[in-house]
């Protein structure tokens, strides 16, 4: 994991934690949890590429408050992951 995304873990720790209780779930067979392991992809992506947008646009932090990404989901619907 890159060190610019550590910094805030939350907006990705719901995604982890599926995919871990998947995989305890399912006897550690990985193909039994594809679709978590793709929404956990996606939301990294996603957040890695609003961290890379404020960044260029020098807006500090540059991963969103917690606050900051609750509206940044309203604002799109709900997660696109």
């Amino acid at each position: 994991m890159s060190s610019a995304l550590k910094c805030d873990m939350s907006s990705i720790l719901k995604e982890t934690d599926a995919s871990r209780q998947c995989l305890d779930d399912n006897n550690y067979r990985k193909d039994m949890c594809a679709s978590y392991f793709l929404k956990y992809k996606n939301c990294r992506k996603f957040w890695h590429a609003i961290m890379i947008q404020r960044r260029r646009d020098g807006v500090k932090p540059n991963m969103p408050t917690a606050d900051e990404r609750e509206n940044i989901l309203k604002s799109i619907g709900g997660t696109p992951y």
